[in-house]
């Protein structure tokens, strides 16, 4: 049974609480290369963590209590665990991030919790502390996180407090959703409060300022990438989420009987799969790919052995080669090897009169530009 422990310090519970908030990341938690998560030699992803005694990182991202009354099958946090438990109260927590805050160490809050006895019970403690520091004069960047089966009144609260909140979708529908718990119900739970979200901060709302974003726990369930593609393109369309995000499911962490435990999959082709559903999100933000241009195999997944763009090229060779120096933005960023970056400077130099007459003229031929060579002419 979960207790709450009080024997631990403020620095220790931080210790505690800031490694268990690894497992979320509807949020971007650093813009340098250091801080960025990165596989670990048994192909785990190893998160950015804001700890009170090691390093900067721009968003200090920690949970309010590891205490939890959920059943998630997925997270190690659930009730049945055995885990040193602790929480902090709003007071303490908002001391403490504003005297980093002020020590220049980082630059926002990302605020979660466990669910401590009832969800609107954990957000009246997650909304108390973005209060405490908004009346204390905070107006920088706050993203809490929003409980699932929380209250409406709850939502609001949150959306008036913070310039971003977020919702965890863990899965595509309902059927995948019940392979994940049996105390949360996913219409009313989840895409309920997503949907009060994105109706609150619509355009030309009062806060159409804040943002929400969603996270997809990949291969905790038995979802395919096309189901999950197609929740993602609704998410945008439908609630204009400002990103969605996707977390490999860590094998080892679940339940014996969950779905991700009993798949055959290797963690590094879990790792691959999550990987390649952020290069189709890149695809249908940033390249102009709609989502019946995604290629999936007979089952309904991704490629584990090519990016979706190349196997979309070579699915497509009445569309190639293309004229480099005639090619607008969209037919360019079609091209494997070509990213936004390559597809500017190409743009750019025939904006100022260049023409482009061999590869070497955008650089020395890397990996990417000689894979782009099969699929492009220059005159």
């Amino acid at each position: 049974m979960a207790f709450i422990n009080k024997t631990p310090d403020t620095r220790e519970k931080l210790q505690i609480l800031s490694q268990d908030s690894q497992y979320d990341l509807a949020c971007a938690c650093s813009m340098k290369d250091a801080d960025r998560r990165h596989r670990s030699k048994d192909d785990k992803w190893v998160y950015p963590v804001v700890l009170p005694d090691r390093r900067e990182v721009l968003l200090f991202k920690t949970l309010m209590s590891n205490v939890c009354a959920n059943d998630c099958k997925y997270c190690p946090l659930r009730e049945e665990q055995d885990q040193r438990r602790c929480a902090i109260p709003p007071e303490e927590l908002a001391k403490i991030f504003l005297e980093y805050y002020n020590a220049g160490r980082v630059m926002g809050l990302f605020l979660s919790s466990g669910v401590i006895g009832t969800p609107d019970n954990t957000m009246l403690r997650i909304n108390e502390t973005a209060s405490i520091l908004r009346k204390q004069g905070f107006r920088g960047y706050i993203h809490l996180k929003v409980i699932p089966g929380a209250s409406d009144e709850a939502i609001k609260h949150s959306v008036a407090l913070a310039n971003a909140v977020s919702v965890n979708i863990e899965t595509a529908g309902e059927q995948h959703f019940a392979n994940l718990s049996t105390k949360k119900n996913y219409i009313k739970d989840i895409i309920h409060p997503m949907q009060l979200i994105s109706k609150l901060t619509e355009k030309g709302s009062r806060y159409s300022r804040v943002s929400q974003t969603t996270q997809f726990i990949v291969g905790a369930s038995d979802e395919t990438d096309k189901e999950i593609v197609k929740y993602s393109w609704g998410l945008y369309k439908k609630l204009n989420l400002n990103r969605v995000y996707f977390s490999a499911y860590q094998r080892g962490l679940g339940k014996p009987d969950l779905p991700g435990e009993l798949s055959s999959k290797t963690n590094d082709e879990i790792l691959t799969r999550e990987h390649r559903l952020y290069q189709v999100d890149y695809l249908v933000r940033k390249y102009n790919f709609r989502e019946d241009e995604i290629p999936f195999d007979p089952t309904g997944n991704l490629s584990l052995i090519a990016d979706p763009k190349e196997v979309w090229a070579k699915s497509h060779p009445e569309f190639f080669p293309i004229n480099i120096n005639k090619a607008d933005k969209y037919e360019l960023l079609r091209v494997p090897g070509f990213g936004l970056i390559t597809s500017d400077l190409i743009l750019q130099a025939r904006k100022e009169g260049a023409k482009i007459k061999s590869i070497e003229d955008l650089g020395k031929p890397g990996k990417r530009l000689k894979k782009a060579q099969t699929y492009i002419k220059f005159d």
